[in-house]
């Protein structure tokens, strides 16, 4: 490995003469209003930044996993274009895609000494993973792999089979079945699917992720009150798609990218639906916005209100404004509710148990954030299921961060006693002990318009 790679993931955010370095922002429970844009960084800074986190989490998660699951090999393997979940993250910023057939391997020797990391590829990685074929001694990859694990001879290997996840199925069927192939009987025995290892990867967080993750956090929030605001909105004129479409248009001048379309919606008085697509946004409307960035290979996911005032108004109208609150009170009753070990399924009920006992009407389906929006770990409900959940059967882990995403229902009686969804979501971090949201949280709603 490159001795450099190393240094970088120890140095990452020390400062430099010679490199532009993200944000470090601490944890916040209160979220700043209209927050400035942060300072966007080049491609080539975002690839050392990339390239140095991975180190970090390749030296430290992988052998800390392995241990934990009783694995001493894991082996995982993609294809170019049909990439397992776990290879994308680990591949050094500048390869971006699995070339041919890549094939990465890690072996335990025991002892304490370190996890080696092999690639069985014909193509390097940027140093993370120690070049360990040459087609030109032995032309078949499979026979390359089964005779470096042979020689390691390893009592249990991992490989990314799974029918409860997709984030732990990267493993196709054609490549499982040549891989075995080329075993010998004896090393085939020693083969499980597994998907504790895959999900262990990709929802851990490392100490360098949770330095610059307020600061991706603040991007998004940034960009989002941009949108949020009398410069973009004009009522009678601006429709929701406009919205959706500046957020877009926003983050591509950027050079930010986006996990998904921005939804932008409206609830009005006397409208019982949410009112999306080319509605055109009028005073008095409550808009909800769910909107995410993709940076430094990290996803943001956040839903934000704002009210759009009539002429002569001030404010919000008391009962928007306590709807607000109460989702405010659903996040605590669910943030409260977090412990290691326990399941999904488990803090949905407890949470449950506590908003509906403080008179609240909640729905709460809330997911984790990392490498992907909708992340790899157990569910917290899901809109349309409230109930125990397959998905939610896993247990719940640190360090790790989550996007808190839940509703309230509540009437409204400045809008004679309509019921509104006052939808929320905001980023936060599980430390083990306690939920602490990354860059604060919506408590007031956002205003639009001459006060």
């Amino acid at each position: 490995m490159k001795g450099w790679m190393i240094a970088g993931a120890a140095a990452l955010l020390a400062g430099s003469a010679s490199a532009a370095e993200p944000p470090v922002l601490p944890l916040s429970q209160t979220e700043a209003v209209r927050p400035a844009l942060p300072e966007i960084l080049t491609q080539r800074d975002r690839a050392r930044v990339v390239n140095a986190i991975l180190a970090e989490r390749l030296e430290t998660i992988v052998p800390q996993l392995m241990r934990e699951q009783g694995f001493d090999m894991w082996i995982l393997v993609a294809r170019e274009y049909l990439e397992d979940p776990v290879v994308a993250t680990m591949l050094n910023a500048e390869s971006l895609r699995a070339r041919r057939r890549t094939i990465l391997v890690f072996f335990d020797p025991g002892d304490g000494r370190p996890v080696e990391r092999l690639t069985v590829s014909r193509y390097g990685l940027g140093g993370l993973f120690q070049p360990a074929w040459n087609p030109d001694q032995q032309p078949d990859q499979w026979k390359a792999l089964a005779d470096l694990v042979a020689r390691r001879a390893p009592k249990r290997i991992a490989v990314n089979v799974s029918g409860r996840t997709a984030f732990g199925d990267g493993l196709t069927h054609s490549q499982y079945s040549e891989m075995m192939a080329a075993f010998a009987p004896e090393l085939r025995a020693k083969v499980a699917a597994n998907d504790s290892l895959a999900v262990g990867w990709l929802e851990t967080r490392s100490p360098t992720e949770l330095k610059i993750y307020p600061g991706i956090v603040r991007l998004a929030h940034a960009i989002l009150a941009e949108g949020l605001s009398a410069r973009t909105i004009r009522p009678g004129v601006t429709t929701t798609a406009d919205v959706q479409w500046f957020l877009r248009e926003r983050m591509a001048r950027l050079g930010v990218d986006t996990w998904f379309h921005p939804s932008v919606g409206v609830q009005r008085q006397g409208v019982k639906e949410l009112l999306e697509g080319d509605t055109v946004i009028r005073k008095g409307d409550l808009v909800w916005t769910d909107f995410g960035v993709t940076y430094l290979r990290l996803n943001t996911d956040t839903q934000h209100l704002a009210y759009v005032l009539k002429d002569g108004e001030r404010d919000a109208p008391e009962g928007l404004k306590a709807g607000l609150r109460a989702a405010n009170a659903i996040q605590d009753a669910l943030t409260s509710s977090f412990r290691t070990g326990v399941t999904g399924n488990d803090i949905l009920a407890e949470a449950r148990r506590k908003a509906i006992a403080a008179g609240l009407k909640p729905s709460i389906y809330s997911h984790p954030l990392g490498y992907h929006g909708h992340g790899a770990g157990p569910a917290i409900g899901f809109w349309d299921n409230q109930n125990a959940d397959p998905r939610g059967d896993f247990p719940v882990r640190a360090p790790t961060v989550w996007s808190i995403e839940l509703s309230a229902f509540a009437t409204v009686p400045e809008w004679g006693g309509q019921e509104v969804q006052f939808r929320t979501e905001e980023d936060a971090f599980f430390d083990g002990t306690t939920v602490r949201y990354l860059d604060g949280r919506q408590t007031e709603l956002t205003l639009i318009g001459a006060r």
